[in-house]
C-alpha cells in the first residue's frame, strides 16, 4: 500500500485524475488533484479536485449534487496518474451526459460488446421512441397484461426445457425470459443498478444466520 508522499505530481503540484464508474467501469471524466484535495477526497470518500482554469479546489457534486463516492484509488506504475472507482449520484458532466466522454472520434465498424446495461437501454428507447416493426415498442403498446403473459410463457418454457436436460435449449429460454423481465422493469420504471443493488445487499453476511438463510 502506497502513501500520498510516494506519488509523482507535476511542477505544479498537480497529478492528473481518471475517474471510472465502478460498476460499469466506463470512464466518466478527467480531473487533477494536489495532495491537498487528495487528501480531503480519501477523508471524505468524496472526490475533489483542483481547477486549473480557477486555481482554486472544487468538490465534485457540492452544486449539482452528482456527489462520486469513492470505492477505490490506485496509481500506475509510474505513480504519476491517479485512477478512482466511484459511485457517482448523478451525470459526471456539467452538460449532464453520463461521462465527459460522448463524442466519437473513431469507432472500430465491429458489433459492440454486449451487456445487460446496454440491452436495456435499447428497451427503454423502444419504450420512449417507438419503431414500427419492433417487437418491443409492440409489448410496450400491449402493456402490462401482455408483458406479464410473456413472462409466464418463458418461464414455463425455461422449466421444460431445463427438465429435458436440453442445456443448448434451456439457454435460449433462459435469454427470453431475461430479455421479458428487463421489458418489465423498464415498464415498472426499475433499472439495472436497482436490481444489481438488490443483489449486492445479500451479499452483506454478518452472522451465521444471515448465512443460513441466505444458503
Amino acid at each position: 500500500m502506497i502513501e500520498i508522499k510516494d506519488l509523482k505530481f507535476d511542477e505544479q503540484g498537480l497529478i492528473p485524475t481518471v475517474i471510472t464508474d465502478a460498476k460499469t467501469k466506463e470512464v466518466l471524466m478527467v480531473a487533477y488533484m494536489n495532495k491537498e484535495t487528495l487528501q480531503k477526497s480519501i477523508e471524505k470518500r468524496l472526490t475533489c479536485f483542483w481547477s486549473r482554469s480557477r486555481n482554486e479546489e472544487w468538490a465534485k457534486g457540492q452544486t449539482s449534487g452528482n456527489y462520486q463516492h469513492i470505492v477505490s484509488i490506485k496509481t500506475d506504475c509510474d505513480k504519476d496518474t491517479l485512477l478512482i472507482a466511484v459511485n457517482p449520484d448523478g451525470p459526471a458532466c456539467h452538460l449532464g451526459t453520463t461521462s465527459c466522454f460522448e463524442e466519437e472520434l473513431f469507432v472500430e465498424e465491429s458489433p459492440e460488446a454486449f451487456s445487460y446495461e446496454k440491452l436495456f437501454e435499447l428497451i427503454k428507447d423502444r419504450q420512449t421512441n417507438k419503431k414500427e416493426g419492433s417487437y418491443t415498442s409492440y409489448l410496450f403498446d400491449k402493456g402490462l397484461d401482455k408483458i406479464l403473459k410473456k413472462i409466464g410463457e418463458e418461464s414455463t418454457e425455461v422449466v421444460v426445457a431445463a427438465k429435458s436436460q436440453d442445456k443448448r435449449e434451456t439457454i435460449y429460454e433462459i435469454a427470453d425470459l431475461i430479455y421479458h423481465t428487463m421489458v418489465l422493469m423498464a415498464y415498472a420504471d426499475i433499472s439495472v443498478e436497482d436490481i444489481n443493488n438488490e443483489l449486492a445487499s445479500r451479499h452483506v453476511i454478518d452472522t451465521k444466520v444471515k448465512q443460513e438463510k441466505m444458503v
